[in-house]
């Protein structure tokens, strides 16, 4: 089995899981690629995240569905 089936795999039966369950993986997960940590990261993360909002609350930003972007993502 390729990565790629390695990788359906494990998410199919990561999303059997109960939700806190799957939140704790998730955040695992994350944690585990926090390797290095960038110093400007967590600023840059704050102007993006006001950024986004700001475009959001002007009518600017448009919005899709999870379900269309976990598709999008997964289709690459």
């Amino acid at each position: 089995m390729d990565a790629t089936g390695q990788i359906r795999k494990v998410l199919e039966e990561a999303l059997k899981l109960p939700l806190e369950a799957r939140a704790a993986l998730a955040s695992s997960l994350i944690e585990s690629l926090d390797e290095q940590v960038d110093e400007d990261a967590e600023e840059w993360w704050s102007k993006e995240i006001a950024r986004r909002l700001a475009e959001l609350d002007s009518g600017r930003g448009k919005t899709i569905p999870w379900a269309g972007a976990r598709r999008r993502i997964l289709e690459g």
